[in-house]
């Protein structure tokens, strides 16, 4: 399992967000050399985990539970054979471009070391947004990505802080004693929330965002809520991003 590459975007002017600062940093590059990865602070004040990354609508995106975002270049090939397109590392908005790793298989809570120093502890899964959708050019992405089978990538808190860089090693540190993978839970939020109640297992590990929908979920229907109730993968976007 190796990191391929570190990825930071710089702050874009676009017509496709919906951040007050007409803005965005999705579009991001690899870059050189040694990069610090730390805790950013809370969602909504604290933006990306990684030095030079740019952040630019804190609602959604940065704060302590969102830190950096993962994803498999297994998967970026999957997404090129199926589009017909090339997609360099980076390509995704990912951070962090992964080879030999199962993303979207970890399981909420699971902890990564990545170099001499860096831990990251997995949160939950990306949901797509217009901006996504924008960036990429592609008609009905959003639903797309998320009926793909390739997954929606990892979203990362920084347990212990450090250094990295291309090439370095990674290895799994930590797995907790639950079922519940990334896919998991990104399909119970996208696709069918009756499932939600069932990720709560997870409920110490999961990113904010993620966890007050199962919570709200949970309290609104109870734990055996008929599936019938779960609304469609593109409608559940738009209300989670």
């Amino acid at each position: 399992m190796e990191l391929l590459s570190v990825n930071v975007g710089r702050p874009k002017v676009v017509d496709y967000t919906n951040a007050s600062s007409g803005t965005t940093g999705i579009d991001k590059r690899p870059v050189s050399g040694p990069v610090r990865v730390e805790a950013p602070g809370p969602a909504g004040t604290g933006a990306s985990g990684v030095a030079g990354d740019t952040v630019c609508d804190l609602r959604f995106h940065g704060g302590y539970d969102r830190a950096v975002y993962a994803f498999a270049r297994e998967d970026l090939d999957t997404w090129e054979r199926e589009l017909g397109r090339a997609f360099a590392p980076g390509a995704f908005g990912e951070n962090l471009t992964t080879c030999g790793l199962d993303v979207n298989n970890a399981l909420i809570g699971e902890r990564w070391r990545i170099g001499e120093d860096l831990v990251l502890e997995v949160t939950g899964g990306r949901i797509p947004c217009r901006t996504f959708a924008g960036f990429l050019e592609e008609n009905g992405w959003v639903r797309r990505f998320n009926a793909s089978g390739a997954g929606p990538g990892a979203l990362l808190r920084v347990i212990t802080p450090g250094e990295i860089r291309a090439g370095d090693p990674m290895e799994i540190v930590h797995r907790p004693d639950h079922g519940i993978t990334v896919a998991r839970l990104h399909h119970a939020a996208t696709a069918d929330r009756s499932l939600l109640p069932d990720m709560l297992v997870a409920a110490d590990w999961m990113e904010a965002g993620l966890l007050g929908l199962a919570r709200r979920y949970a309290e609104k229907y109870g734990p055996d809520a008929a599936r019938s109730v779960g609304g469609d993968a593109e409608s559940n976007a738009a209300e989670s991003a």
